[in-house]
């Protein structure tokens, strides 16, 4: 082995998974901190549209977690991060460019602008391929201290831009220079990865000549990794979505993942129409309902160790839940800042839970099942926004709609509670029968 140092360690892997889902999930920000500034240039728009453009950059980054995670499974997560993280830089590239020479005309560039945060939002899609790159380092034991840190402190990053845009980038920088900004933090962020992400030692081996079953061997025995991937995407993707496990985490991480993307960027748009705050004191709200879910991913990662998953996972919906129903029926400012705390503290718990879940759950295609869960789970980033402008009318003068359209998640959430309750049913019935 003297001739065939591997790179890296447990630390290294999750740095650099964490830096660059760090950097490519700051798109979940991307319209929501200036959604003002397209209200004016977008005027008499219908609420759905604007939604709809807002989520966009979920579209993209929850679609493409499928296939990219599964490729981790094949090659390590260094390729798909970077291939990831390159389609955001021209997408970024492409926004400046018309924030700096079209933006007196924006009403016609609609479709361009959706387009191009699409572009933008393949970075938020570095989740899944980071959370699969993450759990090959790891042992079972550690899993949900990982994802909590990895799922954690990569989900600082649309709260901390709600903070910089509106409140610093934008006074000084203007709308185009913000974007400029960001798209040289998004250049210089990738040049970090590409410097100091690492694939685990089993894709190591695999790259230096070594064939599958004998890196298995050495990556077990000398290095203690303990995860190993199938072999093929589509086997991957395949066994994953053949357990039921897959699709009931999916069921549950639509409702709180999705719903922790859906809500930054959503909410920007909820504070300076429903209570008619400036588009700072909105990106502040919505930066602390981001920053504390995210901060209580990262405990709760450790708590699911020591708890189990599923039991995490069950007090982080009821909470969640509570926090629907303060939203729903919330009358005043401080009564909804309640519901933000709750929903971001039951969501955090939740995410945390799920991953922890995951490898467990699906050891055989630990990329396959996070792709799956990771994908259409986030896609509720982008469904959950336009289903929630439905209930405004077309004029958007109907503030009360804004407060109602919570009732969406109270019945996601229920919906989450019982999948779970199934899951803890039959899994007491498996270890009875055995």
């Amino acid at each position: 082995m003297n001739n065939m140092e591997l790179k890296g360690s447990s630390k290294q892997g999750l740095t650099g998974a964490t830096l660059g889902f760090f950097i490519g999930f700051a798109a979940v920000a991307l319209y929501g901190s200036t959604v003002t500034l397209f209200k004016q240039s977008f005027v008499g728009i219908n609420p759905i549209l604007l939604a709809l453009l807002v989520s966009a950059p979920s579209l993209s980054g929850s679609l493409l977690r499928i296939p990219f995670a599964a490729w981790v499974d094949t090659t390590g997560g260094r390729k798909p991060f970077l291939a990831l993280l390159i389609l955001s830089i021209i997408g970024m590239f492409g926004l400046y460019i018309v924030m700096a020479f079209f933006k007196e005309n924006l009403s016609q560039y609609y479709w361009v602008l959706f387009s191009l945060a699409l572009l933008s939002g393949c970075g938020i899609a570095t989740f899944s391929v980071g959370v699969s790159q993450t759990s090959y380092w790891f042992p079972q034991s550690k899993q949900g201290y990982a994802a909590g840190i990895y799922g954690g402190v990569g989900n600082l990053a649309p709260g901390i831009f709600m903070v910089i845009i509106p409140n610093i980038a934008l006074p000084l920088w203007g709308l185009s220079g913000s974007y400029l900004a960001w798209l040289i933090f998004l250049i210089i962020g990738t040049i970090i990865y590409y410097f100091i992400g690492q694939n685990a030692w089993y894709f190591q081996l695999i790259e230096k000549g070594i064939k599958k079953e004998e890196a298995k061997k050495i990556a077990s025995k000398d290095y203690g990794q303990e995860l190993f991937p199938n072999n093929k995407i589509s086997e991957s993707l395949g066994m994953s979505a053949k357990s039921w496990k897959t699709w009931a985490l999916v069921g549950i991480y639509f409702a709180t993942f999705g719903g922790f993307m859906a809500l930054t960027s959503w909410f920007p748009t909820y504070w300076t129409s429903l209570f008619k705050l400036s588009i700072k004191t909105a990106g502040l709200l919505t930066a602390l309902y981001s920053i504390i879910a995210s901060v209580t991913r990262i405990y709760a990662g450790k708590i699911a160790d020591k708890k189990g998953g599923e039991t995490t996972a069950t007090l982080g919906l009821v909470i969640m839940l509570a926090g629907a129903v303060c939203m729903t029926f919330s009358s005043s400012i401080e009564f909804a800042i309640v519901g933000i705390l709750l929903l971001a503290i039951g969501m955090g718990s939740t995410n945390a839970a799920v991953f922890k879940i995951v490898p467990k759950a699906v050891p055989q295609a630990i990329g396959g099942a996070s792709g799956w869960i990771g994908g259409i789970g986030a896609l509720g980033g982008f469904v959950i926004p336009p289903l929630m402008a439905s209930f405004i009318d077309k004029s958007g003068k109907n503030s009360t709609g804004y407060s109602t359209g919570f009732v969406v998640f109270i019945v996601l959430n229920i919906i989450a509670l019982i999948i779970l309750a199934l899951i803890n049913k039959i899994q007491k019935e498996n270890v009875t029968h055995k």
